[in-house]
């Protein structure tokens, strides 16, 4: 039989603790024979220096750019950047018209084209395309050599192929979407088809017009697929959200075009849309329901990283100018590694004073404090060090910050905990009764305290930018990372403690010594209780320090019952002085 008694509960949690721990400790091991992380957390620009580009804004023939939509792009460059928000990149306009983008590291190819592309994001139908790599003509629009297509009627809607004329076509052979590829305009009119190649595939296209613009995508996802039945599938999917309402209505319109082509021939190239930026496809799905609320599923051969690509540039993919980048130097740290070596200082400083008060005022128990703030350091190290391989996660100055401050929020924790056991001791019970009460008492208090520390911090980072997001995350971080020591480690840690003799026994040095705590018994044996006065006599016979401290915490019926107690003591101590006075008179006399 399972035992499953507070020491069996503890020792489980302890396990589960360590098994966090060596689990966080084998993936960074794991990222560094791999190549693609390091033990060391990524240091953000402040500290390590990084890249600063300029980059300068292109616009078609005499157009000029207002404020808003260099703020705009301001906006988009900063969450194409940093999506997450936790690299603290420097976004800033130069003369009202340059944008300056300083990042930690090297930027990557991949990050460079990201930040360049325009935000020519938009939505147009298939009309046809060449279904592999060397570029042939499709079937349905195949002609004799010597003819050329000529529409027969004014096109109907945007799938229709009487867009197609003789110098479209002769545009579509022309045009090479393998190596080298033919160079094309990044910007065409959104009303008229235009020819476009699918670079990672080779693909070509014929594209009608434009049916949903970029800015109608409200926001877009990445995850696993689910099945007709809920089941979450192993092929990864890009969740989409339009506008409401036009630009839902917009594509229910074309879902239900392209969906009666699907259902008749699922290989028919009308039946399907293509995601373009800077008029080059980026996916071109086939639509195969109708959509009538504006969210949709794309699904597809997409690796993890294809996905998570694909929604990265439709969701942040609606710049309202293009841009190319004038200059890209490398910069020095803002701060340096001697800023860095200071704030570690204060913080060593800091959690030295933490560990001298928690000795003086706890002694023995002060250890649980010093291993637990120990443990919530590991947990915090690995949890930056994990979000800086999987997330570009950077610790700047202002992180540092936030989790020197998190040393005394964590040490709190311990002290409330520690004070609402004590106070179990003062009320005269036993030390594993007064773990498990304290415990209760002690355990609201420390959730709602964390309760507003997390939500704090996550006010602050999502209202801030820079650095500021920085001090919010890692001050959110350590206060997750408290919560989690707290419960699986301190608590844990302190039921199995109260049964050793040491602490059990309430030695002089645990901390835990009701003696010396000013504790009131409640029991002297033999089903009886002892009264307030000879508590307090007990009590002063072998700690006047201790009676004092009892004497206060009595309450006013105690006072007054050991007050009479004490007269009726008085009175039958003279009662008993008159007999032997009137004894020692007769012997006078």
């Amino acid at each position: 039989m399972a035992r499953t008694g507070p020491t069996s509960t503890a020792r489980r949690t302890l396990l589960w603790l360590a098994a966090i721990i060596i689990a966080c400790t084998l993936a960074v091991g794991g990222g560094v024979i791999a190549g693609a992380a390091t033990w060391a957390p990524k240091l953000g620009l402040d500290l390590e220096g990084g890249t600063q580009m300029i980059l300068a804004p292109k616009v078609e023939g005499a157009g000029s750019i207002t404020s808003e939509q260099l703020d705009q792009a301001v906006s988009i460059i900063r969450q194409r950047v940093d999506g997450s928000g936790v690299s603290e990149a420097q976004i800033a306009t130069e003369g009202g018209r340059n944008v300056v983008v300083s990042m930690p590291g090297k930027p990557t190819d991949e990050e460079r084209e990201l930040i360049k592309a325009s935000a020519n994001m938009s939505f147009r139908p298939v009309i046809a395309t060449s279904g592999n790599p060397a570029g042939a003509v499709a079937e349905a629009d195949r002609t004799a050599e010597a003819d050329l297509p000529v529409p027969t009627a004014a096109p109907v809607d945007a799938s229709d192929s009487n867009w197609v004329d003789a110098a479209l076509y002769k545009e579509y052979e022309a045009t090479s979407c393998i190596a080298p590829l033919t160079e094309r305009p990044t910007t065409s009119d959104a009303t008229k088809p235009i020819v476009s190649c699918e670079p990672d595939t080779g693909v070509k296209y014929i594209l009608g017009p434009v049916e949903i613009p970029g800015k109608w995508i409200k926001d877009a996802s990445y995850g696993l697929a689910q099945g007709a039945q809920g089941a979450t599938t192993n092929q990864w999917s890009v969740n989409l959200t339009l506008t409401k309402p036009e630009g839902a209505e917009a594509f229910k319109a074309v879902t239900q075009r392209m969906n009666a082509k699907y259902l008749v021939n699922a290989n028919d190239p009308q039946a399907r849309f293509a995601i373009v930026l800077d008029d080059s496809v980026i996916s071109a799905p086939s639509s195969m329901a109708v959509i009538t609320d504006g969210q949709s599923s794309i699904t597809g051969q997409f690796t993890e990283a294809g996905a998570k690509s694909l929604s990265d540039k439709l969701k942040f993919g609606s710049l309202p100018i293009s841009f190319e980048i004038q200059s890209e130097v490398q910069i020095s740290a803002t701060l340096g590694l001697q800023q860095l070596q200071m704030g570690l200082m204060a913080g060593l400083i800091g959690l030295l004073l933490v560990v001298i008060y928690s000795l003086f005022q706890y002694r023995a128990l002060g250890f649980v404090t010093i291993i637990s703030l120990v443990i919530a350091g590991v947990l915090t190290y690995l949890a930056i060090v994990l979000l800086g391989w999987a997330e570009n996660y950077r610790l700047s100055l202002a992180g540092v910050a936030g989790i020197i401050v998190a040393i005394g929020q964590t040490a709190d924790s311990f002290i409330v905990y520690f004070e609402r056991v004590r106070d179990e001791l003062r009320d005269g019970r036993g030390l594993v009764a007064a773990v498990e009460n304290g415990w209760g008492r002690a355990k609201r208090t420390i959730l709602a305290s964390k309760a507003v520390n997390i939500l704090a911090s996550l006010v602050l980072y999502f209202v801030s930018v820079g650095s500021v997001k920085g001090f919010a995350f890692t001050l959110g971080l350590t206060a997750v990372a408290d919560l989690i020591v707290v419960f699986m480690f301190t608590h844990p840690t302190l039921q199995l403690l109260a049964r050793t003799k040491f602490f059990g026994e309430g030695h002089a040095f645990s901390g835990l010594d009701p003696k010396q705590l000013g504790a009131i018994p409640l029991y002297r044996g033999a089903g009886r209780i002892r009264t307030p006065q000879e508590s307090l006599e007990v009590v002063k016979g072998k700690n006047a320090r201790a009676a004092g401290e009892a004497e206060r915490r009595q309450t006013i019926a105690e006072r007054r019952l050991a007050a009479k107690e004490g007269q009726m003591v008085g009175s039958s101590a003279a009662g008993a002085a008159k007999p032997e006075s009137s004894d020692d008179s007769k012997e006078n006399n």
